[in-house]
């Protein structure tokens, strides 16, 4: 029996889409929660209202800082925290409980206060020309929309070339934010540098809590990745491959960050449906991984037999 092309891909888009949606909670989204958590205000019941903890005189909030390499989740685990935080919802018109953005190209104050506001449905933010003029709308704007939690993504961006005027002036900025009348809770997200740059003072470090989300282990996370192949397989109608040393292969090759783990997982499954395979096997990943890396033969992590001395971060040889 022959089949249309046409309705075979778009199945396969279907199913892949359908295993991206997914969230795969961690110890580590408790961990979140919980540093969240004492940051947000009860009412006299213990139940969460949509206001921040204020923890000196002056009204002065606190922040997060969480940090991660590259493709470790930290950017799904913040956004589902804050989807799915039953103080930070809302269906009130004119209402942003919490407001997240990505640090924009170039990476600047201004530009991130216009990016803000942009966010924040403010459409005459181009007009503003200098950098106060822009960060007290943006103070204005979080305190008209009602917002709790500013997360800022990416945010190691606003500091890797700035000069120390510059990085001094990002984080003054940023604390009044955390200050006075309408003041909010601010969420920083990004790799490792982050942290380093941003707690140059002592301040930074009273004013933040710091995350840092742990590498992926065999000891710790070979049953989760394991389960989440046989998952997924199922979801999408494959055989789950052989066990062997797949789950410890798929750790290397994702350089020991949950978020690349389970897109190496997910970008196999896809070569697997696009091949017509009824099951998933590891020459899948394989392949995936050649798309991915476009590395030299021989130093494909799941095709060499010396596959745990590679070193995945080396320049690629053309």
């Amino acid at each position: 029996m022959t089949t249309n092309p046409q309705i075979q891909c778009s199945e396969v888009h279907a199913v892949i889409d359908g295993l991206r949606s997914k969230y795969v909670k961690l110890p580590r989204d408790r961990e979140f929660r919980t540093h969240l958590d004492r940051l947000i205000k009860r009412d006299d019941t213990g139940r969460q209202i949509a206001a921040p903890v204020v923890f000196t005189s002056t009204g002065e909030t606190r922040g997060i800082a969480l940090v991660d390499g590259a493709g470790g989740g930290k950017t799904s685990l913040v956004d589902h925290a804050l989807r799915e935080h039953p103080a930070l919802q809302t269906t009130e018109a004119g209402r942003m409980p919490w407001l997240g953005v990505r640090v924009p190209s170039p990476a600047t104050l201004k530009s991130l206060g216009l990016e803000i506001l942009r966010q924040a449905g403010y459409p005459e933010a181009r007009g503003l020309r200098h950098a106060w003029e822009i960060w007290t709308q943006v103070r204005y704007r979080l305190q008209l929309l009602g917002t709790v939690v500013l997360w800022i993504d990416e945010a190691h961006d606003l500091f890797r070339n700035g000069s120390a005027r510059e990085i001094e002036d990002i984080l003054k900025t940023l604390k009044s934010l955390m200050q006075g009348e309408g003041a909010v809770i601010v969420i920083l997200t990004g790799i490792e540098t982050l942290w380093q740059i941003a707690s140059y003072d002592d301040q930074v470090k009273r004013r933040y809590s710091r995350i840092e989300l742990p590498s992926v282990t065999m000891a710790g996370d070979e049953k989760i990745l394991w389960k989440l192949i046989e998952t997924f397989s199922a979801q999408a109608k494959l055989a789950a491959p052989e066990k062997n040393d797949l789950v410890a292969r798929l750790i290397h090759a994702g350089r020991a960050r949950f978020g690349r783990c389970i897109e190496q997982i997910i970008n196999s499954i896809e070569v697997a449906l696009h091949e017509g395979a009824s099951s998933l096997e590891i020459e899948h990943f394989a392949r995936s991984y050649d798309m991915q890396e476009g590395c030299a033969p021989g130093e494909n992590i799941f095709r060499s037999p010396r596959w745990s001395q590679i070193d995945v971060d080396a320049p690629r040889r053309a």
